[in-house]
């Protein structure tokens, strides 16, 4: 399924931070502007209009209630969802932004998959459980009875937590289950998983012929570590300091 462009504000004080965060969000797929003002980012939103806005509450001049209530009150911004990410703990700051209106109070420091399900929870219709990352792993797919003794060899060009998606020239009908071994770096993942989609050549949001499948069987280890990958290769090459890594 095709989804939406979607463009972040993203307004923050600190420069590292709103560097290492829109690098992480763009990772993710999504397109990034930032702001270290509210001022600056109301200026900003006279040209584009985001699909979110994600602010602190500590900002110089106007802060982030302030400037979430200013939002709301213009025609053009007023729909626009805002999530709070912020250091302060005050209940009492947390109670004052929902009752602005913002879509979701967070906490710094936030993990990338906390990050993206609120995200999606305040800009998809539809939203995702699970960050969906682009990839290159090799897989076999099948029980083994393919020429040779061995399943045939492919490539997921995406994984999550939840399911992968196969890139095949020969992609099976939906519905269909089948044993898959996810060889992920040092280790082979045996998983289950049905066909939900699938895509002809010349189809599909990136002209990629395959299937997209949902894990009917994984265990809770192997899962851990295909979270723990996903986040390691958001992450690898930024710095939290604010540079990129070399």
């Amino acid at each position: 399924m095709e989804r939406k462009k979607i463009t972040l504000l993203l307004i923050d004080a600190s420069a590292s931070f709103l560097f290492f965060n829109a690098a992480v969000l763009r990772n993710l797929g999504y397109t990034v502007i930032s702001s270290r003002s509210a001022e600056d980012a109301i200026t900003m939103m006279v040209k584009t209009v985001p699909s979110l806005i994600i602010a602190d509450i500590h900002l110089s001049a106007m802060d982030g209630i302030s400037f979430l209530k200013e939002i709301k009150k213009n025609p053009r911004l007023k729909d626009v969802p805002v999530v709070i990410l912020t250091e302060e703990t005050d209940p009492g700051k947390k109670d004052a932004c929902q009752r602005a209106g913002c879509a979701a109070y967070l906490n710094k420091p936030v993990s990338p998959d906390m990050l993206y399900r609120t995200v999606q929870a305040a800009s998809e219709t539809v939203p995702r459980q699970f960050i969906r990352f682009s990839t290159s792993l090799k897989v076999s797919v099948g029980d083994g009875t393919a020429p040779g003794g061995a399943g045939k060899t492919e490539y997921a060009t995406a994984i999550s937590e939840g399911g992968l998606f196969i890139s095949t020239l020969h992609p099976q009908p939906v519905d269909t289950v089948m044993p898959i071994t996810i060889f992920l770096r040092d280790r082979q993942i045996p998983v289950k998983a049905v066909v939900l989609y699938q895509y002809t050549v010349g189809a599909g949001p990136n002209k990629e012929p395959g299937m997209g499948m949902r894990f009917t069987e994984i265990s809770d280890k192997d899962r851990i570590l295909i979270r723990a990958f996903i986040k390691d290769e958001l992450t690898k090459d930024i710095d939290a300091r604010g540079h990129e890594t070399l």
